[in-house]
């Protein structure tokens, strides 16, 4: 491994963010090493890369799945572990510089607040991590003085657009959103919506929850909550402008009225390979280039808030803040896990969400362990609601 050379450890390594991670890790073989690989339960992709990236440590979801790791001959002398403790020792494992946090809902939190405490930079896509627990995963990092570096295409353009300016010069943070498959839709034409409609994105290949999130605007919600938590600015100062080409990923606007705008091809490895490089300077790689040639318009408007709610519901959530927001994310995943079981409709989404906040008095926390027990109660109030609405 030469000299200046990044260890990483990448929490999530099967999913869509994972995998392009060692995508772009492939491209810098000699730049960038991968020491800990955590992943959920899928054998034959965790077994191929401990064999290419000989990690140190891989954990995965359940013992009977490291059990049969241990037994593979490609595991060489990587330590095999699983479950929580398992993703917590790859998060904290004393070579790695920067942790990718790719691991879906709150299980990415616990290991979050452990890398920050062990001083790992934090490469950050786990959305829950900011939604459900924001306070506490900013307060920490700033404690340790911990770099929470976005990997999001969204919150990577501002965080390039800012480039170390203070919050008090910004004006307005843009989010860009694609509109989703069903944009310019009415709610007449969305109630009959299938699951494989909505996963049918028109710009980004993700995992089905986000891409189901994008269909109904959470998505953009989760991101508006994210922003604030990311860059320091209130909530008025955050919108959210429909761009159907995802050409330009957000922008800023500062006070004296200039615009900056981050834009390029819709590929999730350029957010990833920035935030693994930063501070560092920028290198040339193999992936595809936007051309000013390609002969595609730019086209912005106002989200529909009326018929997708979702978008609404994120800002109401943030708004009351304390336990509001992981009371939003809990609830949409039940929502949306039904949805895609075939037992709520799409529209009906919303309605889950907005039942269970209505339902739940916003607290102040200071700890993991309170956000869990509001994440159980979400759970279990959305999935009564679920029956309420469901088909």
């Amino acid at each position: 491994m030469k000299a200046g050379s990044i260890n990483i450890s990448v929490l999530g390594s099967t999913g869509s963010i994972g995998t392009q991670t060692l995508e772009v890790v492939d491209q810098f073989k000699d730049s960038i090493k991968v020491v800990g690989l955590a992943a959920g339960g899928n054998v034959n992709l965790i077994k191929n890369q401990i064999e290419k990236y000989k990690p140190k440590i891989v954990s995965v979801a359940e013992e009977k799945t490291a059990g049969l790791l241990r037994k593979s001959k490609k595991l060489g002398s990587t330590k095999v572990s699983f479950g929580d403790e398992g993703n917590c020792a790859v998060a904290i494992i004393n070579l790695a510089d920067k942790v990718v946090i790719a691991t879906p809902g709150l299980f990415g939190i616990k290991p979050t607040l452990l890398a920050i405490k062990n001083k790992k930079t934090i490469a950050l896509a786990t959305k829950e991590v900011l939604v459900a627990a924001g306070e506490l995963i900013v307060s920490e990092a700033r404690k340790h003085k911990v770099d929470l570096l976005p990997i999001d295409s969204e919150h990577s353009a501002i965080f390039q657009c800012i480039a170390g300016r203070s919050a008090d010069e910004v004006k307005r943070v843009i989010l860009t959103c694609s509109g989703g498959p069903f944009r310019g839709m009415k709610p007449k034409q969305l109630k009959k919506i299938t699951p494989a409609q909505a996963l049918a994105h028109p710009t980004w290949k993700m995992g089905q929850k986000i891409t189901i999130d994008s269909a109904t605007l959470m998505n953009k919600g989760f991101e508006v909550i994210e922003a604030m938590w990311l860059f320091g600015v209130p909530l008025s100062k955050i919108e959210v402008v429909v761009h159907p080409q995802s050409i330009i990923h957000s922008a800023v606007e500062f006070v004296d009225g200039s615009i900056i705008a981050q834009m390029g091809a819709s590929d999730m490895r350029l957010p990833i390979q920035y935030a693994l490089f930063y501070p560092g300077k920028r290198l040339g790689n193999k992936f595809r280039r936007f051309s000013f040639t390609d002969g595609k318009g730019l086209s912005f408007e106002e989200p529909d808030r009326k018929t997708f709610r979702c978008l609404d519901l994120a800002f109401k959530a943030i708004g009351e803040g304390k336990t509001a927001p992981a009371i939003l994310t809990a609830a949409n995943d039940v929502a949306v896990e039904a949805f895609i079981a075939g037992r709520l409709s799409f529209l009906r989404i919303a309605d889950v969400v907005e039942a269970t906040l209505n339902a739940h008095t916003p607290k102040k926390y200071s700890n993991l362990e309170q956000i869990l027990v509001v994440d159980g109660w979400a759970r279990d109030k959305a999935a009564q609601f679920v029956v309420k609405f469901g088909r």
